[in-house]
């Protein structure tokens, strides 16, 4: 395939940033959009142009490191796929395709479509430890968990905190982020002693970062790669008013 990219190109967060043009040639239907990045790459650096900066790990949709927006839509238009495991069939041969990062103020751009979102570290360290005994490993039967509870728990933390509910969100909300690490925790005997303490510190971490609020539109939850349920900001909620 033949495609046309538009790509945004910022040398760092005070620079205003652009959109400039690129052909990507002889594109694969079975590459992943990271690797026709790659090779778009490879081009640049043999013309002695600067490389498209970007971030990635795993390319294996856990890390959620690859956070881009394609044709306006995060991580693309398959839904419950990150960027790095979106396939090149996804596109047909001639299409113009626009390659943006997140667009947050807690989220600053570092360079092209690489940001910073330690804002979400930050987040989870206002959290802080769970308070249990350590020692061997107990038998997994050990804890009477109820199997709705230990599901719902795990539904939770399955969010690899892209960062792609916040740059869906018109506020740049990170309540599904936050509700998710909540709730993960509040759902299980481990995590219940500071559950008061925990949701209060990370909702405060949260605003202080200067994320918006929720206001019940849901694109967090249809952007989101590992499909986390908006539910979760109900038990946010719930778990702050109680506290």
């Amino acid at each position: 395939m033949k495609l046309h990219l538009k790509v945004w190109r910022q040398k760092n967060k005070n620079d205003k940033g652009r959109m400039v043009s690129y052909e990507a040639n002889n594109i694969s239907e079975h590459m992943s959009f990271l690797e026709m990045l790659d090779v778009v790459n490879d081009d640049l650096i043999k013309k002695g142009d600067e490389p498209i900066a970007f971030d990635h790990d795993c390319r294996e949709g856990i890390c959620g490191a690859c956070s881009m927006v394609i044709n306006g839509v995060p991580h693309g238009p398959e839904k419950g796929t990150t960027t790095c495991q979106l396939h090149m069939r996804k596109f047909k041969d001639g299409d113009t395709i626009f390659i943006e990062p997140w667009r947050a103020k807690a989220f600053p751009v570092v360079k092209d479509l690489l940001v910073d979102r330690s804002a979400f570290d930050r987040i989870i360290q206002a959290g802080g430890y769970v308070s249990i005994n350590t020692g061997g490993a107990p038998d997994g039967n050990a804890l009477p968990i109820p199997k709705v509870d230990a599901d719902l728990a795990m539904d939770a933390a399955t969010c690899i905190g892209c960062g792609a509910c916040v740059a869906a969100c018109k506020n740049a909300s990170a309540m599904l982020f936050v509700s998710a690490k909540v709730s993960h925790l509040a759902l299980l005997p481990q995590g219940v002693v500071e559950k008061k303490e925990r949701v209060r510190k990370m909702v405060n971490a949260m605003d202080k970062e200067g994320f918006g609020n929720c206001t019940n539109q849901y694109e967090c939850e249809a952007a989101c790669p590992k499909e986390i349920s908006v539910n979760f900001i109900t038990r946010l909620n719930r778990e702050f008013i109680s506290s």
